[in-house]
């Protein structure tokens, strides 16, 4: 018997393929001459210096740096404990909430008076014309679900979800990344975007130990980044794109004469190459704008303001990097909590 092999139709890049790749790059050189504390400005690219942009890595950012250090591996390392700790900070995703609450309780941790506790200082945050949530991204309210009248009491009640017995078993028997994302998409609030960042999130803990290079959902902003870099996908779905990009990134990098340093060896990862597409639709707002994206959007909206807290860099153990000394001070408070929720 015969086999046939029908090769697939590979996507067509467009002229904004090779910003893609340039801008990776130049993103990567940025974090490492920060991190050596070189000082500013760091770039010669107006665009880069006037706006924020994620890291080509999204482990690199300070929220997830953050979340790395002082979330998921400060306190207790059950399973159940860790779990908790990495879905109160991502429902809101701002440190200075995290912090509010660690200063009012103490050590956060899952008990049954904690979710009345963090009500009760989160209403009063808000009362005082506070900022909870990060602008990152977009949570669902969930007070007609929940019944309640505000956002953050709908989310607690969701973390309470999240916190049930079968939840948490069903996240750690999962056999791969796209099960557990499975497990994050069938509760209430969280769609493709949140349970792919959730999963993410939960695999840079011990409690899961998969690859980042098994599953990827592409987000809002990534497909429009897909949409300007190509002309037409050909047999490959949107997710099929990220992968084919990610697998042959030293070939592109190559082609362009770009010396990218990955992270201390690390190769970017399907969530990180998602995540430069985003990226690159925000940048070529401002150097292609004719280019017709999935948003509409026109404009880059955050401006770049470098913060006053460095910090050194942790990541997952798991990924055996071997970081060299750095001559930043490890640093993650601000001076005050509630001045920051109110700003």
């Amino acid at each position: 018997m015969r086999t046939f092999f029908v090769r697939r139709k590979l996507p067509k890049p467009s002229s904004a393929f090779e910003i893609y790749w340039r801008f990776a790059a130049e993103r990567q050189e940025i974090f490492y001459r920060r991190y050596i504390g070189l000082p500013a400005p760091w770039t010669r690219d107006p665009i880069l210096s006037q706006f924020k942009f994620t890291n080509a890595y999204r482990a690199s950012d300070r929220v997830s740096q953050y979340l790395i250090r002082r979330v998921i591996y400060e306190g207790d390392q059950s399973p159940e404990q860790v779990l908790f700790r990495i879905f109160l900070f991502k429902l809101f995703n701002k440190i200075e909430t995290w912090e509010l609450l660690e200063s009012q309780t103490g050590e956060i941790r899952l008990s049954d008076k904690a979710f009345a506790d963090y009500e009760r200082i989160l209403s009063r945050a808000m009362n005082s014309g506070g900022t909870i949530y990060s602008a990152a991204y977009i949570m669902p309210p969930g007070t007609h679900i929940y019944s309640v009248e505000r956002k953050h009491q709908a989310h607690l009640k969701l973390l309470k979800t999240l916190m049930s017995r079968a939840v948490v078993k069903a996240i750690q028997k999962a056999k791969s990344m796209q099960d557990a994302f499975i497990v994050l998409r069938s509760q209430p609030l969280i769609g493709d975007f949140l349970g792919y960042q959730f999963v993410t999130d939960i695999n840079y803990s011990l409690v899961t130990k998969f690859s980042e290079m098994e599953f990827t959902v592409p987000g809002p902003g990534a497909k429009s980044g897909i949409k300007k870099c190509f002309e037409s996908l050909g047999d490959y779905s949107e997710p099929d794109v990220i992968r084919y990009v990610t697998e042959h990134q030293e070939t592109n990098f190559g082609r362009y004469e770009l010396d990218f340093r990955p992270l201390w060896g690390r190769p970017l990862q399907l969530i990180d190459c998602q995540n430069l597409f985003c990226e690159v639709d925000k940048y070529t707002r401002a150097v292609r704008p004719g280019l017709g994206g999935v948003s509409g959007r026109t404009r880059i909206k955050q401006r770049f303001r470098p913060s006053p807290w460095p910090l050194v860099y942790m990541y997952p153990p798991k990924w055996k990097l071997r970081l060299p000394s750095t001559v930043q001070t490890s640093r993650f408070y601000g001076p005050a909590l509630l001045k920051g929720l109110r700003e």
